[in-house]
């Protein structure tokens, strides 16, 4: 597939918070509150910020698999990534952006469908909102969708990124699991870092790549520095969490999925993978994130 380059955003907000998205992948590419940039600024550590995931997450064994007989071939985290979306609104709160199956992506993955993301601001919180639907009429849509935004780690310039805590709506007891070396999910789950309802940001805890909460009990995080401020993220309608970064990079991906990697050894059909959404003829499916700093 020939990634889409462009360079046509758009920029809305409100006097407390401000965002920037743009058409390829319907990227959010900036978020500032006045005083303090909230998003990663995309250095050479990671060249994204808060790519849209779909029709998978994560990877496929060796980046193909089989529907019906037909192969699926998607590399990491899918198409929806590298493809441009079509502005279906643009006003001065916010934006919609659709993307619709075309030959193109039929050639790496054999299913009808249309993604719309919604982004509004509200005073000082920023809503996104995924809209998946099925338009065929016979065949049942199979897919995962996921948000993964990265927020500056520090928030702060001069703050030790150690000094950092994520603090849950809820305790957190239940194990985690990790990816291996060839992107697949392990099947060993591991005891989880979270004392209670709280986790103390270290790179550490990313040498071995992302950590995956399947069943999270809560549905928003506080992201925090010594002095208590920092940023509120809370979501609906995802199921796992994943945290993540790269080990010595100023960033902490939060993210929010309907879906995981593949689990090593799995060779079936891909509509028996596990972690999709099983959307039939008609059916839509939606979720959301929102964020704010505090």
């Amino acid at each position: 597939m020939t990634d889409i380059v462009t360079d046509d955003r758009h920029d809305f907000g409100t006097g407390l918070l401000k965002a920037s998205v743009r058409s390829h992948g319907a990227e959010l590419v900036a978020l500032s509150n006045g005083t303090d940039d909230l998003l990663w600024n995309a250095g050479p550590a990671w060249p994204r910020q808060s790519p849209v995931l779909f029709p998978i997450i994560g990877r496929l064994p060796e980046h193909e698999i089989t529907l019906d007989g037909t192969p699926v071939r998607l590399k990491q985290h899918g198409l929806a990534r590298d493809r441009a979306f079509r502005w279906i609104a643009r006003t001065p709160e916010g934006c919609t952006l659709e993307l619709v199956d075309d030959a193109e992506s039929r050639a790496l993955f054999p299913s009808a469908f249309r993604l719309r993301m919604v982004y509004l601001i509200e005073n000082n919180t920023l809503r996104v909102s995924y809209h998946l639907h099925n338009p065929d009429s016979t065949s049942t849509l199979h897919a995962s969708l996921g948000a993964h935004p990265a927020f500056r780690w520090p928030l702060k310039e001069g703050v030790a990124k150690d000094s950092y805590r994520l603090i849950f709506e809820y305790d957190e007891p239940l194990p985690v699991r990790r990816i291996g070396a060839d992107g697949l999910l392990l099947p060993e789950k591991q005891h989880t870092p979270v004392q209670d309802n709280v986790l103390a940001l270290t790179d550490k805890l990313f040498e071995k790549d992302a950590l995956i909460m399947e069943k999270p009990e809560s549905r928003s995080v506080d992201m925090v520095g010594p002095d208590g401020a920092g940023l509120r993220f809370v979501w609906g309608g995802f199921k796992e969490l994943g945290l993540w970064t790269k080990p010595g990079a100023d960033f902490l991906c939060i993210e929010p999925w309907y879906g995981y990697a593949t689990p090593a050894g799995f060779k079936g059909d891909f509509s028996q993978k596990p972690g999709l959404l099983h959307l039939k003829p008609g059916e839509s499916w939606t979720a959301f994130w929102s964020v704010k700093a505090i």
